[in-house]
């Protein structure tokens, strides 16, 4: 069978709840191999919830939808703060990527509590500001950037981390609306360990499945190896 967008392979999907530390609760789930322990896990954060970005942003779904079973990953998705999906709606109001600071964390603490093994964060757009300017954490192996802005995470925040020193690898569409490839790799200069990889043909939403496989790939690339690069068959 040919791995089409709608293609939902077998796992184990758990609706959870997340507990910041400002109080809220928030929605999302957390899918899981089948029949065998993940070997890593993606926290995903996603695009910007005034602009459309929820949980079920299409990259994220196909994520849940194939990486358990296909690359033996975890993937966690969630609603930030005021962010409804089909899972419900998580607790308070938008702030504009400030307070979304408890929802990362809160998203990482379910990750350690549970012993989910081998933390790497995912941001999409909105969610690449979040990973830069609050995914610092001892926890985390490294981060996924697509389609970074750059418009609320500042130089400062490329600079701190630089000095986490966690591999960064930054997926940017040749045709972005926000920031190109050669314009990224001038502003993630600052990150020596960060890896800018253009992406011919792509746009901001990665419409299109060669798009979506390409972004799966890189994923699993580097979070598990072992399993790159993913089948087009199952």
């Amino acid at each position: 069978m040919e791995i089409r967008a709608a293609t939902v392979l077998p796992a184990r999907r758990e609706p959870i709840e997340l507990h910041t530390g400002d109080g809220l609760t928030l929605v999302g789930e957390l899918a899981l191999p089948e029949d065998r322990p993940p070997v890593a896990t993606l926290v995903t954060l996603h695009p910007l919830p005034t602009h459309g970005g929820f949980m079920d942003s299409h990259l994220y779904k196909k994520a849940a939808n194939r990486l358990p079973a296909l690359a033996d990953l975890a993937v966690l998705r969630f609603n930030t703060r005021g962010t409804s999906s089909e899972r419900g709606t998580s607790q308070g109001a938008f702030d504009g990527g400030e307070g979304e600071r408890f929802d990362v964390a809160a998203a990482l603490e379910y990750a350690e509590f549970h012993d989910l093994p081998r933390v790497w964060v995912v941001g999409w757009s909105f969610g690449t500001e979040l990973t830069l300017k609050w995914a610092h954490d001892p926890l985390v192996e490294g981060a996924v950037l697509l389609s970074p802005p750059l418009h609320r995470a500042t130089d400062d925040d490329l600079d701190s981390w630089a000095r986490f020193g966690r591999p960064l690898v930054v997926l940017v569409p040749e045709f972005d609306d926000y920031l190109k490839p050669d314009d990224a790799r001038a502003r993630f200069a600052r990150v020596p360990q960060a890896e800018v990889i253009g992406v011919e043909g792509a746009k901001h939403l990665w419409v299109g499945e060669p798009y979506v496989r390409i972004v799966l790939d890189e994923i699993v690339k580097r979070v598990n190896p072992a399993a790159y690069p993913l089948p087009t068959h199952v």
